[in-house]
């Protein structure tokens, strides 16, 4: 297997390969990437992003890397709601159990109504590939495996990697490598 620095390295040539913007596999199904690496490696890896975006120029590209940090969206939703400040009180005051219920109804995380996934589908330009992060700042609110198998089923046109931290083998994630987040098995490797 590769080494963490190798597979960084690789990032921008797998990305802006044309076969990998046309965005459909052997037998023309869509394709979903997971890039996995240890939890301790996770600030050299937003390093990299914020890299890679920076070299990124959509009209010689081609395409927009569009990063959607998973626990931004979050904060930014429960501010437009207005229930930023009574889930910190719901914390404090019913503790962290009620305040998850009361996150994953309001985000509607269930139901064909994800807000999460229903921003994404809707902020997505056509020439882009879009980068899920911040999956362990989330964690236990949204779970990996549930945002890419509901935005798996509406968003078909552009490439999607998730930044994981943790361990994927193919079929199942192991958030931070000792939490099951489910399993997931439509994905490929970014870098092998």
């Amino acid at each position: 297997m590769m080494e963490f620095h190798q597979r960084l390295d690789k990032i921008w040539e797998r990305i802006s390969d044309r076969d990998f913007l046309e965005n459909r596999g052997a037998a023309n199904e869509v394709r979903y990437y997971v890039f996995d690496y240890e939890p301790c490696d996770e600030l050299i890896v937003r390093d990299r992003i914020r890299a890679l975006k920076k070299q990124n120029h959509p009209q010689t590209d081609g395409f927009q890397i569009i990063e959607y940090d998973l626990y931004q969206m979050i904060i930014q939703i429960l501010e437009e709601k207005g229930y930023l400040e009574k889930c910190i009180r719901f914390e404090v005051q019913k503790g962290m159990e009620y305040l998850y219920t009361a996150v994953t109804k309001m985000l509607r995380l269930t139901n064909d109504d994800n807000l999460i996934v229903n921003r994404i589908l809707k902020d997505t330009p056509r020439d882009a590939v879009v980068f899920l992060t911040g999956v362990g700042k989330v964690f236990p609110f949204v779970r990996a495996h549930n945002i890419m198998n509901n935005l798996h089923q509406v968003l078909d046109s552009v490439p999607v990697v998730m930044f994981y931290p943790g361990t994927w083998n193919g079929q199942s994630l192991s958030l931070f490598g000792t939490i099951t987040d489910g399993n997931y098995y439509r994905a490929f490797p970014l870098i092998v």
